[in-house]
């Protein structure tokens, strides 16, 4: 067990790996895969277990009782644990020490790394603002 309990390890598709995030989306797959790589580290991805289904409880049928309409449970989307083989990698350390890079040389950012629509461009420590 890691001394940080957020830096989880897993074996991935029987592979030691530091665990970068689950139940990702194939679309969030694809860029934190682009973004690990080209910041020179092997990923490794496996698909994450379904969710657990909490079971209905039974309920007597009789024959006075009403029928219940069948439900159907739609099906959970297919989702992805994304990994890398230095099990000494922290996701959120190497955000917020800036120590990894964009496809374009600039530092990564947490607004990045989020891929949210804010200003990407920033350079500067949230103090300095």
């Amino acid at each position: 067990m890691a001394l940080n309990p957020n830096h989880a390890f897993e074996d991935l598709e029987g592979i030691k790996c530091s665990v970068v995030e689950k139940n990702c989306t194939p679309e969030r797959v694809d860029f934190l895969k682009k973004i690990l790589e080209h910041n020179k580290f092997s990923v490794v991805i496996a698909k994450s277990p379904p969710p657990k289904v909490v079971a209905k409880p039974v309920t007597p049928v009789t024959p006075d009782a009403p029928v219940e309409p069948v439900v159907e449970v739609p099906l959970p989307p297919e989702t992805f644990t994304i990994g890398v083989t230095d099990v000494s990698f922290d996701p959120i350390t190497a955000v917020f020490n800036r120590q990894l890079k964009t496809f374009d040389g600039k530092i990564l950012s947490s607004n990045y790394w989020k891929q949210r629509p804010e200003d990407l461009q920033e350079q500067k420590w949230y103090w300095e603002k």
